[in-house]
């Protein structure tokens, strides 16, 4: 490698590191996501025109014409796309990549293989790109409603071990006998993507989250795997990267939820299977209206907003924002209440109001905003269900008992938007709505808000 593409390489690593740190803060993270793409395209220029490549000019045409193609399929999605699908979009371009790290490994397997570290290397990258695609892919189906949140399979747990093990047999016998034939070679591609479809049907809507982040760690590693096989650093660390972060964000979540990973890999919470556990609570609703409910805020002192899935589904973001304006204008005190795990990812809520301007100070992490809540006049939950759930706290049978929640029934009064009584994504009944203190606003979040603005500006 010449000293040239060194150099090039080792400046897409500072990229890399410099624009993942960036991405810790709404302020500096598009800057941070152009660094680190910027490190990335002088990474492929670096690999195609300064390494010796050693091809016929037609690859050179056909390479190109391929990263036209994906930059043009890419840029469309991407500008397309609803902040509410983004989770979706997640999942997918992470199920590329893996598939990415399967194709290769299929393609080195053809050649002949060195020695055994080498086999190891391909046949993982295999492995884990091949259950990183389908899986992926299934997430996706969850999260858009095309498949079923919970897949029952009878003794899933037995199957799914017994079929990993297979694979990892199979991966260990041709290591071991050097024979990599064409039925091997897709017999645990294929054993592949079926592990990965029988790992994420099971699981409930309620861990998706989880899953996508450890499916993406898994696309982190096989990709660092692809750089070991081609000596390439700037694959390899950018892969560490990824695989680390897709970790500990994965450990931070199950912390959030007060769960193991392995219960979230094996219990199938959320979805149909919650359904059948936990609170049945009913009960007396109390509704309210946007004027009643524009008076109760308009002569508080403190409101703390709760946003959930159902304000990203509505697009109302921009109308909270206003509403927040409204309230602070009146001399009311106004923060935001964001659970670890709210809407459909890590950061939905962050990134979704950062898109209409809210000031990032206003919005409080769970830890600081629980003791908060009993100071509260008002407390206006938009769209939010599981995070909010007493039941967390109150119901050893219900499958949330335990789970870290913001305590919105310490506050004085709450108000509640939601389109329907439907049960959230953990497929639960909410104790909340029940409470003395809450009353229902019912609508889609942007219409409701965009009434209770409009009571608001004219007192």
């Amino acid at each position: 490698m010449s000293v040239l593409l060194s150099i090039i390489y080792l400046i897409a690593t500072v990229t890399f590191v410099v624009g993942l740190k960036r991405l810790g803060h709404p302020d500096t993270a598009k800057s941070g996501n152009t660094i680190a793409a910027v490190g990335m395209v002088l990474a492929i220029l670096g690999t195609i025109f300064v390494h010796d490549l050693k091809v016929a000019p037609i690859i050179y045409i056909l390479i190109g014409t391929a990263i036209a193609l994906g930059a043009i399929i890419g840029y469309l999605i991407a500008i397309k796309v609803e902040m509410t699908k983004m989770p979706e979009l997640v999942s997918l371009f992470n199920g590329f990549g893996g598939a990415s790290a399967a194709l290769i490994g299929l393609v080195e397997l053809s050649k002949s293989v060195a020695d055994a570290l080498q086999a190891t290397t391909i046949v993982s990258g295999i492995v884990i790109g091949a259950i990183t695609f389908s899986g992926s892919l299934v997430a996706w189906g969850k999260l858009n409603g095309s498949l079923k949140s919970v897949v029952k399979i009878p003794q899933y747990n037995l199957v799914n071990n017994v079929f990993f093990l297979a694979i990892i047999a199979l991966a260990v016998f041709m290591i071991v006998s050097g024979n990599y034939s064409t039925l091997f070679t897709y017999g645990i591609l294929v054993g592949g993507l079926v592990y990965g479809i029988l790992f994420v049907l099971p699981i409930g809507g309620a861990d998706m989250p989880v899953v996508i982040s450890l499916l993406n760690s898994l696309t982190g590693i096989a990709a660092a795997i692809t750089g070991i096989l081609y000596d390439n650093m700037v694959m390899l660390v950018g892969g560490i990267l990824v695989g680390s972060a897709g970790i500990i964000l994965t450990v931070a979540m199950c912390k959030a939820m007060n769960r193991t990973l392995a219960s979230v890999i094996f219990g199938a919470f959320g979805g149909d299977a919650a359904v059948e556990g936990g609170s049945k609570t009913q009960g007396t609703i109390k509704k309210t209206t946007a004027s009643d409910a524009a008076i109760m805020m308009n002569y508080a002192a403190n409101v703390i907003i709760v946003p959930g899935y159902g304000l990203a589904v509505a697009q109302a973001q921009h109308v909270i924002h206003e509403l927040e304006e409204i309230l602070v204008d009146k001399g009311v005190n106004v923060k935001y209440a964001v659970h670890p795990v709210a809407g459909r990812m890590p950061g939905h809520m962050n990134v979704l109001l950062a898109e209409s301007n809210v000031d990032y100070d206003l919005l409080v992490e769970m830890e600081d905003i629980n003791p908060q809540f009993t100071n509260a006049d008002v407390v206006l939950v938009v769209g939010a269900n599981d995070v909010v759930n007493p039941a967390a706290h109150n119901d050893p049978s219900s499958p949330i008992y335990g789970m870290p929640i913001l305590d919105v029934e310490n506050a004085k009064h709450i108000i509640v938007n939601k389109r329907s009584m439907n049960a959230g994504y953990a497929g639960i009944q909410n104790e909340l709505f029940f409470n003395s203190k809450t009353s229902m606003l019912f609508g889609d979040a942007k219409a409701a808000l965009t009434e209770l603005v409009g009571e608001l500006k004219n007192m």
